[in-house]
């Protein structure tokens, strides 16, 4: 079945989490989101019972991060942040893990911390996203971690957090975030089953379809209106989603 503009939208996370975002920005993006009629919304904790009902009658959903960005919450801590935004309605939940743990190879810890947060989110009526934080991780690590969310059983794999920043040599931070090397690896090592975020770095329709065509099924973005507005615009002219997918794309570098 040819690919539509539908299709697309429903692979895409609005995201809505900058720092400096006020609370009417964060309403802007969410009738976006409702004009575009995406997967969901990516917000911050506090936002989520607004967006909730702001909302609520459309097929958007309402999720939220939990740890984040950098992981370093205490689980009893990322459980409760879990527990709460579940109960203010969001019904997918991001959660960075420990990445100090899974550098110093304590994969113990971060799987009995997934596991926690999972139940906790399924317990709330939620699914889980796992974010690995991969601009900080080797290639073995990223195979381990999902290793360990194949044992624990969860919905989703993600890539990054979008500020997951590398200090490098000049003192300047930046990082990568999806790359096609990574999204193959986690493709290729994790359940059939439990689908795949790329996070950060997505940010044109050409990216989309190549992430897509590698078996990526829900981006993070901010650029969304851009990718679904040229989506239409190719099928508008005649042309098919299809002929547009690339061998082979340079992604990464945030959102």
């Amino acid at each position: 079945m040819a690919i539509a503009v539908k299709d697309l939208a429903k692979m895409i996370d609005h995201s809505l989490l900058h720092p400096t975002m006020t609370d009417e920005i964060i309403m802007e993006g969410c009738e976006l989101a409702k004009k575009y009629d995406v997967a969901s919304v990516c917000l911050k904790p506090y936002s989520v019972k607004a967006a909730k009902d702001y909302l609520s009658g459309t097929d958007v959903m309402v999720g939220s991060v939990i740890g984040f960005p950098h992981g370093n919450s205490t689980t009893e801590i990322k459980v409760a942040e879990t527990k709460q935004a579940c109960a203010d309605g969001a019904v997918e939940i991001d959660m960075v893990i420990n990445i100090g743990k899974a550098l110093q190879g304590d994969f113990a810890f971060v799987k009995e911390e997934i596991r926690q947060v999972n139940e906790a989110a399924v317990s709330g009526g939620a699914i889980l996203k796992v974010i690995f934080e991969n601009d900080y991780l080797t290639e073995d690590i990223i195979a381990r971690l999902c290793e360990v969310c194949n044992e624990v059983d969860v919905v989703f794999v993600k890539t990054s957090s979008g500020y997951g920043f590398v200090k490098q040599g000049n003192g300047f931070y930046s990082y990568e975030g999806a790359t096609a090397p990574h999204l193959k690896l986690m493709r290729r090592v994790t359940d059939d089953h439990i689908e795949v975020k790329a996070a950060g770095g997505v940010r044109t329709l050409k990216d989309l379809l190549y992430v897509r065509s590698l078996g990526v099924t829900r981006i993070g973005a901010t650029a969304t209106a851009a990718i679904l507005d040229e989506a239409a615009a190719i099928l508008a002219s005649g042309r098919t989603l299809e002929e547009l997918i690339p061998e082979e794309v340079a992604i990464g570098g945030g959102y």
